[in-house]
C-alpha cells in the first residue's frame, strides 16, 4: 500500500472539520439549511487555504443522498453514500473540475458548456468547478457569461482563484464571492499538533511553531512541511532538526543582538554579530524575522505582562529584555526591523544590509542611556517645588580654557530672589554639565540639609549660583526664567538618565510657559509643536520621570502650540556658538595663517573644524 501524504491524508471532508475558515463555514452552512442556494459562487484566497477542499464539501452537500438513501440538501454530508464517496475519490461524473491553468482557451469553455444542457446523470446538481479562473483567456470569459448568469436549475458553478483582481467585473457581479483568509500561525500549530497525535509521532512544540510560520498562512505548504520534517528526523520532530531543514536562524542569535541593542552602545559587538551569522551561511532575512518576533513579545510583555506563555524557552529572554528596554524604543526597533526586510534586497548582499539596519538601530539608540556618565552626588539632583528662578548654567564651550575659568565659576555672584515668592521651599543651584564636572568637580558648595531647608520668612534671599551671561549665546528669542528653569530640569533628568526616546524628545521640543508652585501638585504648563510628542504616554513618562529628579510629584499639562524657547533650541545655539568659537581659534591660529599665505589657494574645508 503507498503512503498517502499528510495534505491529503487529513484533507476535510466536511464542514466541521474544516479549520481557520469560520466565516465561510457559516455562511455556508446557513445558506444550505434555509436553502438559500446561489447559481454561481467564488473562492478567493491564496494557495493551500482551502478553496478546492470547501468545493468539494459544497458539491456533496448538494448530492449527499444520506447513509439510507433518503437525505437531501444538507450542510453535513453523510460521506457514506455513493455521490459523496465518489466526489471524495475524484470519480463523481456530475462534478467536474476543471484547471483553468491548462484549458485556458474559448474551445475548452465552449465544450464545457455544451455539456451544460444535459441533467446530472447520477446526482441531484451538476457541479462545475474551475480552477485558477483568473487565466482565462477573455474569449473564454465572455463565451461563458450568459451561461453563468442564467445557468439551469440543475447546474452550479463553483470558481478558485488566487488573484481575483485579474476577474473581470462581469464575472464577479454574477458569483457569490467568499474570500478565504491566510490562517493564523497558531491556528495550523493546533492543527499540525492534533494530526501528529493522530499518527502518534512526537513533536516539540517550538519544532511546529517553526513549522507553522514557515507555512505562511497554508495549511497545505504546513502539512507538507511536516511530512518533510518526519522523514528528516526519523520519525521525530525536534526544534534543531527543523531549523537546520528550513535554514532558519537560531532565536538566540536575535536574543544577543537584541541585548547588545539594549546594554551600552557596541557596534563592534553587532558587526561581529553579522560575521558570525556570514561564517555559519544564516540569513541575514531570517535574523531579521527572528528579530521582528522576539521584538513584537517584549512589545506585548511590556503592555501586557500577564500574556506571557510559560511553555515558551523565550520567554525568559523575553522578560529580561522587556526590562532592560523602554517600550517606546522596542516599538522604534521593530519599525526599523521591518523597513530593513523591505530594503535588504537593494542593498549590495543581504548582510551588509543587516550591518546598516543594525548600525541604524544604534544611531537612533538614546546616547544619554547607553553611554556612561560621571554620576553627581545624588543628593545634588533632588530640587524643592518653588517658583524662584533661576537660569542654568549652559555648557562651556570645548575650546582652549584658561586656568582662571573654574575660580570664575565658584566665585559667581549671587542671584537675588524677590521677597513675594512663597518661602516653603527653597530651589537649587544649578547642577554642572559632564563637562564641567570634569573641570570644577562634583563636589556640591552646600549641603543637602541646607538646600531643602524651609528658609525663615524674610524680605529677600539668596540662593548661590553661577551667572549666565546670555548676550554671549545667541539664545532663542523667548528666552526667560520660566525657561531657564525648564533648561535645568531637563538637565537633570538626562543626567540622570530618567528619560529616553520619546519622552526626551517631548522634554528637548516642549517650552515651558508657567510654573504654579502653589498648586498641590507643583503645575507645570508646557507647549509643544508636534502632535506625536502629545501623547498620554509620553507626558506621563515625563511627569514621572520630573517627580524623581525634583524629589516630589509634580503635574504636567502639555498644551499644543508655536515654540521660540526649548532646551534643544537653547543647546542648538550653543552648539553653533562652541563651533564659530573654535572655527575662529583655527583662523586665528599663526600657523594656519602662515600656510595659508604660503598656498594661496588653501582653503578650510567646511565642516572638518570640530569643538571638542
Amino acid at each position: 500500500m503507498s503512503y498517502l501524504v499528510l495534505a491529503r491524508k487529513y484533507r476535510p471532508r466536511n464542514f466541521e472539520a474544516l479549520v481557520g475558515q469560520e466565516h465561510v463555514v457559516q455562511a455556508l452552512t446557513n445558506s444550505l439549511r434555509q436553502q438559500r442556494l446561489h447559481h454561481a459562487y467564488l473562492f478567493t484566497g491564496t494557495r493551500g487555504v482551502g478553496k478546492t477542499t470547501v468545493s468539494r464539501i459544497l458539491a456533496k452537500s448538494l448530492n449527499c443522498t444520506g447513509a439510507d438513501g433518503q437525505g437531501g440538501i444538507t450542510a453535513a454530508p453523510c460521506g457514506a453514500c455513493d455521490a459523496c464517496r465518489d466526489i471524495d475519490a475524484g470519480r463523481f461524473i456530475d462534478y467536474v473540475e476543471l484547471d483553468a491553468a491548462s484549458n485556458r482557451g474559448v474551445d475548452e469553455i465552449s465544450q464545457l458548456l455544451d455539456q451544460a444542457v444535459y441533467k446530472p446523470v447520477l446526482g441531484r446538481f451538476k457541479v462545475y468547478m474551475i480552477d485558477e479562473v483568473h487565466m482565462l483567456s477573455t474569449t473564454a470569459f465572455n463565451a461563458m457569461l450568459k451561461t453563468l448568469e442564467e445557468p439551469p436549475d440543475y447546474l452550479k458553478f463553483v470558481l478558485a482563484t488566487t488573484d481575483p483582481q485579474k476577474v473581470p467585473p462581469t464575472v464577479l457581479s454574477r458569483c457569490l464571492q467568499f474570500n478565504l483568509r491566510p490562517m493564523a500561525p497558531l491556528t495550523i500549530q493546533e492543527h499540525l499538533s492534533r494530526v501528529l497525535g493522530d499518527e502518534h509521532i512526537d513533536a516539540e512544540s517550538a519544532a511546529l511553531r517553526l513549522l507553522a510560520r514557515a507555512a505562511r498562512g497554508s495549511m497545505r505548504d504546513g502539512l507538507s512541511l511536516t511530512d518533510q520534517a518526519i522523514a528528516f528526523g526519523a520519525g521525530r520532530i525536534d526544534e534543531a532538526g527543523v531549523r537546520q531543514m528550513l535554514g532558519a536562524v537560531d532565536r538566540g542569535h536575535a536574543v544577543r543582538i537584541v541585548d547588545a541593542l539594549a546594554g551600552p552602545s557596541n557596534g563592534a559587538a553587532l558587526v561581529s554579530a553579522v560575521d558570525g551569522l556570514r561564517g555559519l551561511g544564516l540569513s541575514a532575512g531570517g535574523t531579521l524575522e527572528e528579530m521582528a518576533e522576539l521584538l513584537q513579545q517584549m512589545a506585548l510583555h511590556q503592555a501586557v505582562p500577564e500574556v506571557a506563555d510559560p511553555a515558551d524557552p523565550l520567554t525568559p529572554d523575553v522578560q529580561r529584555l522587556a526590562a532592560l528596554m523602554a517600550s517606546d524604543e522596542t516599538q522604534l526597533l521593530y519599525s526599523i526591523v521591518i523597513h530593513g526586510r523591505a530594503e535588504l534586497a537593494l542593498a549590495p548582499d543581504e548582510y551588509s544590509g543587516l550591518v546598516m539596519v543594525l548600525l541604524r538601530m544604534l544611531a537612533f539608540a538614546p546616547q544619554d542611556e547607553r553611554s556612561p556618565r560621571p554620576v553627581a552626588a545624588p543628593l545634588a539632583l533632588k530640587l524643592a517645588n518653588a517658583p524662584v528662578v533661576v537660569p542654568a548654567v549652559p555648557a562651556p564651550p570645548a575650546v582652549k580654557r584658561e586656568p582662571a575659568q573654574p575660580a570664575a565659576v565658584a566665585a559667581a555672584p549671587a542671584l537675588r530672589v524677590a521677597a513675594a515668592l512663597p518661602p516653603e521651599s527653597l530651589w537649587m543651584a544649578d547642577v554642572p554639565t559632564d563637562d564641567a564636572q570634569a573641570q570644577v568637580g562634583v563636589a556640591a558648595p552646600w549641603s543637602i540639609e541646607q538646600a531643602i531647608r524651609k528658609p525663615q520668612p524674610v524680605q529677600e534671599s539668596t540662593v548661590p549660583c553661577a551667572p549666565v551671561d546670555r548676550a554671549s549665546v545667541d539664545l532663542p528669542t523667548g528666552v526667560s526664567d520660566v525657561g531657564d528653569r525648564w533648561n535645568a530640569v531637563v538637565r537633570l533628568m538626562n543626567t540622570a538618565g530618567s528619560i529616553g526616546a520619546l519622552a526626551r524628545e517631548l522634554a528637548m521640543q516642549a517650552q515651558c510657559v508657567a510654573i504654579d508652585a502653589l498648586a498641590e501638585p507643583p503645575l507645570w504648563r508646557l507647549k509643544v509643536e508636534r502632535e506625536m510628542l502629545r501623547a498620554p504616554a509620553q507626558c506621563e513618562k515625563l511627569q514621572t520621570a520630573m517627580g524623581d529628579v525634583l524629589g516630589a510629584p509634580v503635574r504636567l499639562v502639555v498644551d499644543a502650540g508655536s515654540v521660540d524657547d526649548s532646551p534643544f533650541l537653547r543647546e542648538s545655539a550653543e552648539r553653533r556658538q562652541r563651533q564659530e568659537k573654535a572655527e575662529q581659534i583655527i583662523h586665528n591660529d599663526p600657523l594656519v595663517k602662515a600656510l595659508m599665505a604660503q598656498y594661496p589657494t588653501a582653503r578650510i574645508v567646511p565642516g572638518s573644524v570640530k569643538p571638542h
